[in-house]
């Protein structure tokens, strides 16, 4: 117990870590308590967060800030009416058409493990394979109550998204036009001696900014490839799937292994155990292999250096407490607590090195 309360008094004694300590649970407190209320808030943030550096190079060329703020309010518009009037409505249609064919899939399914226990009488057994079915069917009636409360909550849902459209842009112009106000308005409620703080944001705006600007990228890359890919075999449901795949590279390891379920269930339909299946599984694993190997090391060759094992224990954690925006930002995070573990110590050591220093003189 001695060891802990020393520990506690040698780290806690220095203002600047106390000072780091109150940021982060203040932080962390306002997205967990408040996360809902200021999402739209929080969004505009970020997005205000990534485009800055584009706003900084303006400011070096002397372009007025209410201008470039201008630019990003036209460029954000734009991006949300492409993704509003051009992908969500074709994404509707093909979610859709997926449903109506479920039963069909069901059915092709159904008749494929029931051929099993004749072909491999001495691995698998009739019961088996009826108590299997009747797991899938549990499963299907579950997925369809959800369908119809999602749908009984639409109308909520639509009000919210109006008003987060409307917000939003109006947002992230007023972020970028009027950042200095905002930090110079913070800042009063900061002392004056932050060298920490101001250490570990350092590291972790440059490492953050390279990793959301290369998972863009990527996410763009893979999606489009996969579309061309999926379109020129003449694969159902194209775009969907292709946006499945881009979005599964927000979660690492794990996402392209969930993707891949329901693009080789929809070429299995679509075409059997045919040459066109073998050869769409070849050209969606070989841009997993590419993705994985190539671009990736491109794209991420200055940004963060996390062990896989403490990228998937982020992916946990966050997404569990924040759900879709905890897996989002799950690796932003995790590179947050790491630059926080890198200076910690290193404080707490100067704190006790500059104190016996003085004591010796």
């Amino acid at each position: 117990m001695r060891l802990i309360t020393d520990w506690f008094k040698r780290t806690f004694s220095d203002p600047q870590i106390v000072l780091l300590s109150l940021i982060l649970l203040l932080s962390f407190g306002v997205i967990l308590g408040l996360g809902d209320i200021l999402a739209p808030v929080l969004a505009s943030a970020v997005i205000a967060y990534l485009l800055e550096d584009i706003a900084a190079w303006l400011d070096q060329r002397r372009v007025p800030r209410w201008l470039t703020a201008s630019l990003a309010f036209v460029l954000f518009a734009l991006c949300l009416t492409v993704v509003l009037f051009g992908l969500l409505p074709l994404l509707s249609r093909q979610v859709t058409q997926l449903i109506q064919q479920l039963p069909s899939m069901l059915s092709l399914g159904q008749q494929a493990l029931m051929a099993l226990p004749e072909r491999y009488p001495e691995m698998i057994s009739s019961a088996q394979i009826q108590e299997l079915l009747e797991l899938i069917r549990q499963e299907v009636v579950n997925l369809g109550q959800q369908v119809v409360s999602i749908s009984l909550a639409s109308v909520f849902g639509v009000l919210t998204l109006m008003m987060y459209l409307v917000l939003m842009p109006l947002l992230v112009f007023f972020f970028i036009k009027d950042k200095r106000k905002i930090t110079i308005w913070f800042s009063r409620f900061m002392p004056t001696e932050r060298r920490l703080v101001t250490h570990v944001w350092t590291e972790v705006d440059k490492q953050v900014t390279n990793y959301m600007y290369g998972k863009f990228c990527e996410i763009l890359i893979v999606w489009a490839v996969s579309f061309i890919v999926f379109v020129s075999f003449g694969l159902q449901y194209a775009m969907l799937l292709a946006v499945l795949v881009g979005v599964s590279v927000l979660i690492p390891f794990l996402g392209a292994t969930l993707v891949t379920i329901p693009v080789l269930l929809v070429a299995w339909v679509q075409w059997g155990w045919g040459p066109e299946f073998i050869w769409l599984a070849t050209a969606y694993f070989v841009i997993q292999v590419l993705d994985g190997n190539v671009l990736v090391p491109v794209l991420f060759s200055e940004a963060v250096n996390l062990h896989p094992v403490a990228i998937i224990v982020a992916i946990l954690v966050f997404g569990g407490l924040l759900g879709f925006w905890g897996v989002f930002f799950a690796i932003p995070l995790a590179t947050l607590i790491h630059a926080i573990f890198n200076a910690w110590p290193q404080s707490a050591i100067t704190g006790v090195r500059l104190s016996s220093d003085h004591t010796g003189s």
